[in-house]
């Protein structure tokens, strides 16, 4: 199964707003398999006014925030179901990370997820973000489903 997800459709499964949503479009996805997504990454961007004004870099932990993001839509998806709530879906741990090239405004973050495991409310994905086909970041990314309050 492979279809496009909107952004309006794409704050529908996860709860991140601006200027905390890093998903700009799904392109495509196979629910239980594989995702991949775009982050159009520009030079309004609130993060660039401090890291760094003079040559502007996305920081890393938001690259790495913005492949969490994507295993949460591929999660969602792959449960059926929206998220109710009271239900977050958060990351809880990060591992194997590298960074390999640096994104700058006018890049287009290509964000990619697989399923590695999933086990009760915990996932962990093989997960990687690239721009003109270079890898800029890889990690496993472990996350949970949890209930709030």
């Amino acid at each position: 199964m492979s279809e496009i997800m909107e952004v309006t459709e794409i704050r529908e499964y996860l709860a991140h707003r601006y200027p905390f949503l890093l998903v700009d479009r799904v392109l495509k996805i196979a629910p239980g398999e594989n995702i991949t997504c775009i982050k159009n990454v520009t030079v309004n961007e609130p993060f660039f006014n401090g890291h760094f004004p003079e040559a502007p870099i996305m920081p890393g932990v938001l690259i790495i925030e913005a492949m969490a993001q994507v295993t949460g839509l591929l999660g969602f998806r792959t449960m059926g179901s929206k998220p109710q709530e009271n239900v977050l879906y958060i990351l809880v741990g990060v591992d194997k990370v590298k960074f390999r090239k640096q994104v700058i405004p006018g890049d287009q973050l290509l964000l990619s997820a697989e399923i590695m495991k999933r086990k009760g409310k915990m996932w962990i994905f093989k997960a990687s973000a690239s721009v003109d086909g270079k890898i800029a970041a890889s990690a496993e990314i472990k996350c949970a489903v949890v209930e709030q309050g």
